[in-house]
């Protein structure tokens, strides 16, 4: 098994359960013209994230990570009409992509993106009453996921779900003397959550278009 293996068995599941979809495609194709890194969550996961959010019957959804805008569009069409996700990016040049890519989903009722770093907006959007969540994404800089856990602790309701991208990094995550700080970031918070009493939590490998890695999921008591 190899990586070909991987973007092929990801490519068959993908047309297969993924069906075509003109926005979601223009959302890629805008992104990598404006030279966005090619970081986004897979089709396959996108629909996970999709799925989740329907299972979870969320009505309000926190994105900490934008890019391009392509899992908030997964995740902002899970939600009723009356539904609001809030996402958040630090890169301006990003954020004006997602915004366009929103637009054209026709999402902008639905999806406030908030510019700044996401320690600095997390405290706003307490003291704005915005919450709580019924599921938060966790997608931004790997250092700062500690951090980013503990808001998402505060902004949950009892019964959330929080999910966090890329905490296998290729296997790295096993290395205990790695000098990698996002590796350092995710081990931070792997131990975190292991004694956190508020929340009972998993982790799962993954392997496919984006390569090794895995995320976690996190169910607030």
């Amino acid at each position: 098994m190899n990586q070909d293996q991987w973007k092929a068995v990801d490519n068959y599941l993908a047309r297969l359960l993924v069906p075509p979809d003109a926005v979601l495609d223009a959302a890629l194709e805008a992104s990598t013209a404006a030279g966005l890194p090619p970081i986004n969550v897979s089709p396959t996961h996108g629909k996970l994230l999709h799925l989740l959010a329907k299972m979870q019957g969320a009505r309000r959804i926190l994105e900490i990570g934008t890019l391009g805008g392509y899992s908030t569009i997964w995740l902002a069409r899970a939600l009723p009409p009356d539904g609001r996700l809030i996402t958040l990016e630090a890169d301006p040049k990003h954020a004006d992509v997602a915004r366009a890519n929103i637009a054209r989903a026709g999402l902008e009722g639905i999806v406030e993106l908030r510019l700044g770093k996401a320690l600095d907006t997390l405290p706003q959007i307490a003291a704005g009453k915005n919450g709580p969540f019924d599921l938060i994404f966790i997608d931004a800089d790997k250092q700062n996921i500690p951090r980013y856990f503990d808001w998402a602790i505060q902004l949950s309701r009892p019964g959330a779900l929080i999910v966090v991208d890329n905490v296998v990094r290729g296997g790295a995550v096993v290395d205990a003397a790695t000098e990698d700080t996002s590796v350092q970031g995710v081990r931070q918070f792997l131990e975190i959550v292991s004694r956190e009493p508020r929340v009972s939590a998993t982790a799962i490998q993954t392997v496919g278009l984006k390569g090794y890695d895995g995320f976690a999921l996190a169910l607030v008591k």
